[in-house]
């Protein structure tokens, strides 16, 4: 446990970005356990796809590009995503040996000696010469608080904590937030619950238009320029709009998805509006914060690299404070097929680093 362990490169979680950028590793001669390590803290395989609520089937998701070098091929759309995902993540793992190392908790990664980083951990410490952080966002799940939060009598949860609509069953359920999972979560709970309210902060933007690739470069370069400016990204998805696909329609038609604007308050029985001089009150049993997450890197904060705004500053996946250290998964290759790309990007740059050769984006 106690022992120092050196690597070239410590690879820091094993979801689609890390295990992209482990392939990438692997392809250019890099051993195991010897030129790299992954290091993940969950249970098994399937990075945040595991920990999905099982009524989130593989049709439902909201596209899941294949990792590089096998392809996901004749899933059943009916299966939950959460087991498709561990089957294909763990196969993809064994298939070009990666050794993911788990469950390891990484507490912090700081300088160590001669120019190398320290990357302390529940199972001993690496020094490394290179990192690459893929530790996404579901352990960040982001809480609004609201006044009178702390009155609400009823359960409050959040995306990460559900399990499914079934033992929301004739309860009155407010479901927060304007993104996939909200409306996904109202959707399934219409069924189930005795009344459903959806709230959101701002209109949800529909896209009726397919989105090509034109369009995607288009968003991901929005969130790129916040990166590059140090500020804290917003997902992918959050500039591409929601799908307006047949489950989405069918919702708006029967009257299911309403959207309301966001609440003032929460009292201990429901939440209420202000309406000039009168409140709008809405009794609820249940608030569900579909709210979203944000980026996992707390364990980073010894190496300093967050700027003024916020964010990490990040030119292609390099971080502009310290060239040893990649985040890949961060801001613009936060969706799947940008993670693909993002590792084998910083698996290059990285290659010319320790080769004493100019890294350029």
């Amino acid at each position: 446990m106690n022992e120092l362990r050196e690597v070239e490169v410590v690879v820091i979680g094993a979801g689609q970005a890390g295990l992209s950028s482990a392939y990438h590793l692997r392809r250019v001669g890099n051993r195991p356990d010897h030129g790299f390590v992954v290091l993940d803290h969950s249970p098994g395989p399937g990075g945040a796809w595991q920990f999905r609520w099982p009524s989130l089937t593989y049709g439902k998701v909201h596209g899941m590009h294949a990792l590089p070098g096998m392809e996901l091929a004749d899933a059943d759309p009916a299966r939950p995503s959460a087991e498709v995902v561990q089957e294909y993540f763990e196969r993809y793992e064994r298939t070009f040996d990666l050794r993911v190392r788990r469950p390891v908790d990484v507490r912090s990664v700081r300088e160590g000696d001669g120019g190398r980083l320290l990357v302390e951990t529940s199972a001993g410490s690496w020094s490394t010469r290179a990192l690459i952080n893929s530790t996404g966002t579901w352990d960040r799940p982001f809480w609004p608080r609201y006044p009178g939060q702390e009155t609400f009598r009823g359960r409050q949860l959040h995306t990460a904590q559900y399990a499914g609509p079934e033992e929301f069953a004739g309860q009155r359920v407010v479901v927060v937030g304007g993104g996939a999972s909200g409306t996904q979560h109202v959707l399934e709970l219409a069924p189930y619950a005795a009344e459903t309210f959806w709230v959101t902060r701002r209109p949800p933007v529909f896209r009726e238009e397919p989105f090509d690739e034109e369009a995607g470069r288009s968003a991901v370069a929005l969130v790129e320029e916040r990166v590059r400016q140090g500020l804290p990204p917003r997902s992918v998805v959050s500039v591409t709009g929601l799908p307006l696909n047949e489950a989405v329609r069918q919702g708006l038609a029967d009257g299911v998805l309403v959207r309301r604007p966001m609440f003032d308050r929460i009292t201990p029985d429901g939440v209420a509006w202000r309406d000039g001089r009168h409140d709008r009150y809405v009794a609820a049993d249940v608030i569900l914060w579909a709210t979203g997450f944000r980026a996992a890197l707390d364990h980073l904060a010894p190496l300093r690299l967050r700027e003024p705004g916020g964010g990490i500053r990040v030119e292609g996946t390099r971080a502009v404070a310290d060239p040893r250290v990649h985040l890949v998964g961060y801001g613009p290759s936060a969706s799947s097929v940008g993670a693909n790309r993002a590792g084998r990007k910083a698996v290059r740059d990285i290659r010319r680093l320790l080769a004493g050769e100019p890294v350029t984006v």
